[in-house]
This record gives structure tokens, C-alpha cells and sequence, in this order.
């Protein structure tokens, strides 16, 4: 799962995948992300979710075993429209972007999940450079839970539906182990 604003790391090595990496590095070009319900990403037949994340490629290198590992942040939701399959298997869509989250500021009674988070990002190392930090937008830190907390990628998918941020920091605020703010 990408949520927007998200990384994800990847090992390529198949031709196609190469492919589709060269041609994002050359054009500036973005990819999509979505799960997968049924078969796999090597299946013509496969089922998938209608809304995912568009992912920019913002670092790779070569792995120690000859795979090439690039790393991935997510930046737009989509729904797709139709989808089909390339002759090389590569899987491909046309989607309809959904509008970006309203800005808010951060609802109070949520605050306290701040910190947690925070602490948490910090611990992310040398990669946390590639993650552009929005502590004080609720989509951001509902979006960082959502792809952090150990849930299951059903629950997950709900949760990039989910057009409002304030809602999903509402599911999510009960997984979160934060001091809870005095009455």
C-alpha cells in the first residue's frame, strides 16, 4: 500500500518493470499503485482495487544482488477508469485524479497523536529525507498511520478511500498509544 506522501521501497528485475522505470526517470512520469485482491501482478487476469496512489521515484541504486532498488513516494489518489494489459505484461490504467484534501489544521483532540508520530518518524533513519513532513495537516498524519499502524490491507484501502482526513484520524486515533489530553 502507498498512501499519499508515503514511500515504498522496491526491488526491480524484471524487463517490463525496468522499462517502466526508465521511461519515469527519462519523462518525470509517475506510476500508480494499487492492491491487489485476486492473482498477482504477473496474472492477465487480476482483481484490484479502484482508488490508489500515484508514485514518483525519488531515489534508486543498485542492490548487492544485482536487483535494482528503487524507492517510491506517493503523491495523488486515483480511480481508475479502465485498465488493460501491455504486451509485455505490464499492467496499465487510465484514471481520474480525486481532488486533494481540503487544508485544515490539525483538530485538537487528535494532537496528542502528534508526538507519537514524530517520534516514530524519527526513527525512520536516513530515509526519512525523502518524507516531506506536514505535522499540522491531519491528511498527512492520518496518511502516516494509516501505512505505519499494523492493520490489514483491506482496512488500509478503506482508509486511502477516504476522502476525509478528520475521519480517518477518528478510526485510527483509538490504535495509537498517545497520552490522552486532560478534560
Amino acid at each position: 500500500m502507498l498512501f499519499p506522501g508515503g514511500l515504498l521501497p522496491l526491488r526491480i528485475f524484471e524487463p517490463r518493470y525496468i522499462d517502466l522505470v526508465r521511461r519515469c526517470l527519462r519523462g518525470e512520469e509517475v506510476f500508480g499503485v494499487v492492491l491487489i485482491h485476486e492473482g498477482t501482478d504477473i496474472s492477465t487476469a487480476v482483481s484490484t482495487a479502484g482508488v490508489g496512489t500515484s508514485a514518483r521515484i525519488v531515489d534508486f541504486q543498485p542492490l548487492s544482488d544485482g536487483l535494482l532498488g528503487i524507492l517510491c513516494r506517493g503523491e495523488r489518489r486515483f480511480r481508475m477508469i479502465t485498465q488493460g494489459v501491455q504486451a509485455d505484461g505490464l499492467h496499465f490504467a487510465q484514471v481520474e485524479w480525486l481532488p486533494q484534501p481540503a487544508s485544515i489544521n490539525m483538530p485538537q483532540e487528535y494532537q496528542s497523536m502528534v508526538p507519537v508520530l514524530r517520534q516514530v518518524m524519527a526513527s525512520l533513519g536516513n530515509v526519512a529525507r525523502f518524507i516531506e513532513s506536514h505535522y499540522d495537516d491531519p491528511d498527512w498524519v492520518s496518511n502516516r498511520f494509516a501505512e505505519l499502524l499494523p492493520i490489514d490491507r483491506l482496512m488500509q484501502q478503506r482508509l486511502l478511500e477516504m476522502d476525509d482526513a478528520v475521519a480517518r484520524l477518528r478510526l485510527l486515533a483509538p490504535m495509537v498509544d498517545a497520552p490522552q489530553a486532560a478534560d
